[in-house]
């Protein structure tokens, strides 16, 4: 059964082509220990809640912007795996400068429960 990795995080609203190429240069180690696909979504309405929200969860400041992300693992142990050998891989290094404050990033690990896909007709 496919793993998802899941994300939320703000970014400056800036350094939005700062973060595309740091997720860009990413995605070879990513690959490299197993992962699927990786999904970055720049926030384009994205609500303040009363209550709570995107925004509210990584305590967004007016000049930044969340973003969501997932990344697609074969199965949970690919990803478990692959994250404890990325953390010992030289090339995290050079992405140890984020363009972000991780300290209010989240993440998570998710089973897929449901998945329906629009069928595309030839």
């Amino acid at each position: 059964m496919s793993y998802i990795s899941g994300f939320l995080l703000a970014v400056p609203t800036a350094n939005k082509d700062e973060y595309k190429k740091h997720a860009e240069a990413a995605w070879p180690i990513f690959k490299d220990y197993g992962c699927l696909s990786c999904h970055e979504n720049w926030g384009v309405d994205v609500q303040d809640g009363k209550v709570t929200s995107f925004p509210m969860a990584v305590k967004k400041e007016d000049n930044e912007t969340v973003v969501f992300s997932w990344m697609i693992w074969p199965d949970k142990k690919t990803a478990d795996d692959g994250w404890e050998k990325m953390m010992n891989d030289p090339r995290m290094e050079q992405l140890a400068e984020m363009p972000y404050d991780g300290m209010r990033m989240m993440w998570g690990g998710f089973e897929p429960l449901v998945d329906m896909r629009a069928k595309v007709s030839a």
